[in-house]
């Protein structure tokens, strides 16, 4: 990657690059008074998106068992896209080049026109102000027949012993050895985040409802705080890998595998030119 492949926008207190060409990707989000990262660093030699600091996930997010889903018309097949996972996982635009339709100083438009896994167009409209990082994803269908939607973003924030959250859920769904869903149940302590607390020292990637659409990441190690707010979502993922400087609080619009959970919640089922939007925004707040 070269200095051309990334686009930038600015406002007074922050600087976001994206990488148009990676997914419509987020590449670095810094403060700058000092640079800091306000989403996980990227390498120097960067391979994807997955080791950016956010991507968008459409036409759904997540994981999906069985080999593909059914629609109205039939069976859907889908074949597995990541080579570290069997299962098709996030949609397809993360791995497609977006094409940039308007770029002002603190403003920006991505879209995509794809035919994978049918077909569908996604804008991606990016704004800063004041700190705050606001971000819409809006697809439309384009395919004859109807299928079902669902959106989401990946944002990967910052770890540090002192980093801490609080976010709001009713209920959590356990998951079996391939990270998909078997149970939905009430959230264990060390997964309550309800009172800003530390992350746990264990693995988590679970999807978890009854959300507000808000939360709270404290980092006082780095003397900011950033305050998330999400429209068209009630789910969120909580991903904390062991060992990694970075976790995931993830707005998503379905859980997991919800093409094959009863009622297949959070979807919506398309027809041609009908469209869905996921809103979500990131204010950077210092700390006194």
């Amino acid at each position: 990657m070269n200095a051309s492949d990334f686009v930038s926008i600015e406002d007074a207190l922050t600087r976001l690059t994206v990488a148009p060409s990676i997914g419509g990707s987020l590449v670095a989000w810094k403060r700058l008074s000092d640079q800091l990262d306000l989403l996980r660093p990227c390498p120097p030699d960067i391979e994807g998106p997955r080791q950016l600091g956010c991507y968008p996930l459409a036409p759904w997010s997540n994981r999906i068992s069985n080999g593909g889903f059914d629609c109205p018309q039939g069976w859907l097949a889908l074949e597995p896209n990541a080579a570290n996972d069997p299962l098709p996982i996030h949609g397809s635009a993360w791995q497609q080049a977006w094409q940039v339709v308007e770029h002002g100083p603190s403003n920006l438009v991505l879209r995509l026109d794809s035919s994978v896994p049918f077909a569908y167009r996604a804008e991606q409209h990016t704004r800063l102000n004041n700190g705050r990082l606001s971000i819409q994803l809006h697809v439309t269908h384009l395919a004859e027949q109807p299928c079902w939607h669902g959106l989401g973003l990946h944002p990967y924030l910052p770890r540090t012993a002192g980093t801490r959250l609080q976010i709001h859920a009713d209920q959590v769904w356990l998951c079996d050895e391939g990270r998909l869903p078997t149970e939905l149940t009430e959230l264990p302590p060390a997964w309550n985040f309800r009172d800003c607390a530390s992350l746990p020292n264990e693995l988590v990637d679970n999807g978890f409802t009854g959300w507000d659409g808000r939360a709270l990441i404290s980092q006082a190690d780095a003397g900011y705080e950033l305050e998330m707010q999400a429209t068209g979502s009630e789910f969120f993922l909580l991903f904390c890998p062991l060992d990694k400087p970075f976790f995931c609080v993830e707005p998503v619009s379905h859980p997991v595998n919800a093409h094959h959970l009863p009622g297949r919640p959070g979807l919506r089922l398309l027809a041609q030119g009908e469209s869905c939007e996921l809103g979500f925004s990131v204010q950077y707040r210092p700390l006194a």
